[in-house]
């Protein structure tokens, strides 16, 4: 099977910063601007977020926030959990679609994740030790348990409906790596079709009913994102254009004022409007 993440990570890189790592008692509340990944080593602690229930975590677990979620954690009066923490950034502002196809929450028991246990391990031994180069051990082996948990949940642990199904699905999987890893080749619905190794018409009514838009959709959503991303990179528009399929600036122009209402320099001047702003 095709490589499901490197055309996704090739446009969007994922972070992490572990920024605690020990004991938790009393409460907390975490609302910055990125997603966060908790690993409960002991509990109990009570997650409280409007996103979703109260929940009580009793047994070893991993809490995903992938978006931005405002949500608190409280440890009873005389219990003293035990946490590792991290902020993530699967470039959610930017319009990653895995990211956006992510629940806004995930809670799962470490012992359904015994893919991870090995680097699980890894991390929680460099987290307790104080040598040279920590931070940064522990902050890459956090981005690899990222890319393991986004193997874990595109091989259909969900079930639900978005690109996560498109991608656990082998055949779909093939059209969709393909567009995303060269969103500037002429996909016509044949040639994605014989990609997944289908009908078009098979094709085109699983797509639909897996990913939940059309295969042109997608593909123009997708586009249009990469775009947004090498536009804030600094790439000319005339660039942009090629690089994303579109014959010309004035075809990239045409297609931007029809998915996000103004022209790509208008849309880039607001975006360094709105960071100017959001870090005064």
């Amino acid at each position: 099977m095709a490589d499901r993440l490197a055309g996704l990570l090739r446009h969007y890189s994922l972070s992490a910063r572990v920024f605690h790592s020990g004991a938790f008692c009393g409460q907390h509340h975490y609302a910055a601007p990125h997603g966060y990944i908790h690993l409960v080593r002991r509990g109990p602690i009570t997650a409280r977020s409007p996103v979703h229930e109260d929940l009580l975590v009793t047994e070893p677990s991993l809490l995903f926030y992938p978006r931005v979620a405002s949500h608190r954690f409280v440890a009873a009066p005389g219990d003293t959990a035990e946490r590792l923490c991290a902020e993530v950034d699967l470039g959610a502002s930017t319009g990653n679609p895995l990211a956006m196809a992510l629940p806004s929450m995930l809670l799962i028991p470490l012992a359904d994740l015994p893919g991870l246990g090995p680097t699980l391990e890894l991390l929680f031994a460099e987290a307790e030790r104080d040598q040279c180069g920590r931070q940064a051990a522990i902050d890459r082996l956090c981005e690899l348990l990222l890319i393991q948990l986004l193997r874990y949940l595109m091989d259909g642990r969900l079930g639900a409906t978005g690109l996560l199904a498109g991608l656990a699905d082998p055949k779909l999987a093939r059209a969709i790596t393909a567009m995303h890893d060269a969103p500037q080749t002429a996909w016509s619905l044949e040639a994605l079709a014989a990609k997944a190794g289908m009908s078009r018409a098979r094709f085109a009514a699983a797509f639909k009913d897996a990913v939940g838009v059309t295969p042109g959709d997608y593909l123009a959503d997708w586009r249009m994102n990469v775009s947004c991303t090498l536009l804030k990179q600094g790439r000319p528009v005339a660039v942009v254009a090629d690089r994303v399929g579109y014959g010309s600036p004035n075809a990239l122009a045409r297609a931007f004022r029809v998915r996000m209402g103004c022209a790509p320099r208008d849309w880039l001047a607001q975006q360094r409007g709105d960071a100017a702003l959001s870090g005064s």
